[in-house]
């Protein structure tokens, strides 16, 4: 029966995250026990529950059948491992979560290690980095995301806020006729990155104007490799304040148009709804919250 119940919780792992090799890094299990557990449950009942190709699975229609009450049967299972949890003092258990990679010493990571620091018995997996990943099929609980969130399927709640500033090098800004206007940046170089849209919103004294750079030559994806590329003179860009405190504290970046602004940007926590949110993931959740004083990045 135990056996019965594993596989079970495996299938619902292959439905939900799209392939065996996904499946097991959601469940910290190799792809050929993830097979395995599979194979025999299929064997067992003598049923085929997913259509396999080189490329992908789909599940048929006693996969289908099956998949509600078998995710019914995990999610109790869960519910019942955080109702034992949250009557101990100490949590324990595991999370699995997804942050920006730019950064590793700013105060949202130090907060996530503040967390763990203070919960010994939670073990934490954390992946670092500035493109978006699929929670569901890498086995995600928890990310934390930055900007706008786009219309999906996955829950979030706005835990902080952060501010950035348009910048660029000293020769860059030497090199170029003064600019004291917006519409100056028309013909200016700007840095692009790939998963953040190029647009970008000037504020000053309730007037706001919104700029389209045409010019961007050079295009990254991630946040280090634009602030690098700004460092060297190729570009103009908006880059999270404390990214880059020291840089102009040096003199090594200027503010662009420092009398204008741009809008602050929430900070999200943002997890998978395919069932009840474990008892862990919400409590890292209100941690962030109480300490949204400290997360501004």
């Amino acid at each position: 029966m135990i056996d019965d119940y594993r596989s079970l919780a495996v299938f619902v792992a292959v439905a939900d995250a799209g392939s065996l090799s996904a499946a097991g890094r959601r469940l910290r299990l190799s792809t050929s026990v993830v097979s395995h557990h599979l194979s025999r449950l299929e064997a067992k009942q003598g049923v085929t529950l997913f259509f396999r190709s080189t490329r992908s699975m789909s599940l048929t229609p006693e996969g289908h059948a099956a998949l509600e009450p078998a995710r019914r049967m995990v999610a109790a299972g869960e519910q019942a491992l955080d109702a034992i949890s949250a009557g101990t003092e100490e949590p324990v258990g595991a999370l699995r979560i997804t942050m920006p990679a730019f950064g590793d010493q700013n105060r949202l990571h130090q907060t996530l290690w503040k967390f763990a620091r203070q919960h010994p018995l939670v073990a934490i997996s954390l992946s670092s980095s500035d493109v978006t990943a699929d929670l569901v099929k890498e086995g995600f609980d928890l990310a934390i995301r930055l900007g706008t969130l786009a219309s999906s399927s996955l829950k979030s709640r706005r835990i902080a806020s952060f501010e950035r500033l348009l910048v660029a090098s000293p020769d860059l800004v030497a090199n170029h006729p003064p600019l004291t206007r917006p519409e100056d940046l028309m013909d200016c170089d700007f840095i692009a990155v790939s998963q953040i849209r190029t647009g970008f919103t000037l504020e000053k004294r309730g007037e706001a104007l919104t700029l389209e750079p045409e010019n961007t030559r050079i295009e990254v994806n991630t946040v280090a490799s634009a602030k690098s590329a700004v460092l060297a003179g190729l570009g103009i860009w908006h880059l999270p304040a404390s990214e880059i405190q020291h840089d102009l504290q040096s003199g090594a970046l200027v503010r662009v148009l420092p009398d204008w602004n741009l809008p602050s940007l929430g900070i999200y926590a943002v997890w998978p709804d395919i069932g009840p949110q474990k008892a862990l993931t919400r409590r890292l959740i209100d941690f962030f919250v109480a300490h949204r004083s400290e997360l501004t990045i």
